[in-house]
């Protein structure tokens, strides 16, 4: 005798259902994530903007080589990380100072790898338009730095004045970099960087960008790679840019070489500054290859440093 019960009366049912012409499962529609975010810091807002991510495999090649594969792979093991692959995400920052819509970096630009050079559709998503930004604040020219800047021969920020560091400038303009590794580099800033110089403010460590940003010296990543002290009624942010290039890798062990830097010992001392004052003052920053929405803090923890995302602290 079969006795029937609610259970299995209701799990027959299911099964009829699906069974059912034109009753289909959910489609799998892949991992997601937010685009943009936006917190406050006095008077002004920060918005960080997500012009893509990418996954790259055998993180020991760009991290650590100085220390050997097996260090790096137990380190991103330890951490809950997998240790074969690292996903990087590429974050400008729009920072609203009530007065002026000041842009840092421009993304890959159009025609990058797949999944990459979304700025332009994630400014129009947080609310605004590419012609509303007044200030485009280059930190440094590397091409996921650099890309946006034009689309064809034309600039992307039509209304937008300039800013870059004048060292890193005079280094990838000058013509000493053809012939060499960075001939690449000089190729895309010749048609990206130079047609703007008549519209750009070259500025040293120190100089003021807008009322409540001041450039910061961070060289080591490349010969002139800036950081920005952002300021309002009191509350401060540092923009790290590329200073550190991952919140495990490059932040736990900030003597580990990473191999876009120009220069590893300089790069190296750059990131114990930085992030010790960061630490020591206990200020959020905002770093181009955090993850997700790249907002955090970071405390001194045996010879580097932890990182801890940000939750509500800016919201409010």
């Amino acid at each position: 005798m079969t006795i029937i019960t609610r259970r299995t009366a209701l799990g027959g049912m299911a099964a009829s259902a699906l069974a059912m012409p034109g009753f289909a499962k959910a489609p799998m529609l892949g991992a997601s994530r937010p685009m943009y975010r936006r917190v406050t810091l006095g008077g002004m807002e920060v918005t960080t903007l997500l012009d893509g991510a990418r996954t790259v495999e055998n993180p020991e090649n760009m991290f650590g080589k100085n220390a050997g594969p097996e260090p790096v792979r137990a380190l991103l093991t330890e951490n809950r990380l997998p240790a074969d692959k690292a996903e990087f995400t590429f974050l400008p920052v729009l920072v609203n100072t009530g007065a002026e819509l000041v842009l840092f970096d421009t993304g890959n630009g159009p025609g990058a790898r797949p999944a990459l050079g979304q700025l332009t559709a994630q400014i129009e998503a947080a609310g605004y338009t590419a012609d509303q930004v007044d200030v485009v604040v280059i930190t440094h020219m590397h091409p996921d730095h650099i890309g946006g800047l034009m689309e064809g021969d034309a600039p992307a920020f039509p209304n937008a004045r300039y800013v870059m560091g004048a060292d890193e400038y005079n280094f990838w303009s000058s013509q000493d970099r053809v012939g060499t590794p960075a001939e690449r580099i000089y190729t895309m800033v010749q048609s990206m960087v130079v047609p703007l110089a008549e519209k750009t403010t070259f500025i040293n460590p120190g100089d003021a960008v807008v009322s409540g940003i001041e450039a910061v010296g961070a060289f080591g990543h490349t010969p002139g790679h800036m950081a920005y002290h952002i300021e309002s009624n009191g509350q401060r942010l540092l923009l790290t840019a590329d200073a550190a290039n991952h919140f495990v890798l490059a932040l736990q062990r900030p003597d580990w070489s990473f191999s876009f830097d120009a220069d590893a010992d300089q790069a190296t001392a750059t990131r114990r500054e930085l992030f010790g004052m960061i630490a020591a003052d206990k200020i959020p920053f905002t770093g181009y290859h955090m993850p997700y929405p790249a907002l955090g803090y970071v405390e001194a923890s045996g010879d580097g440093f932890t990182y801890t995302p940000a939750s509500y602290q800016l919201n409010i």
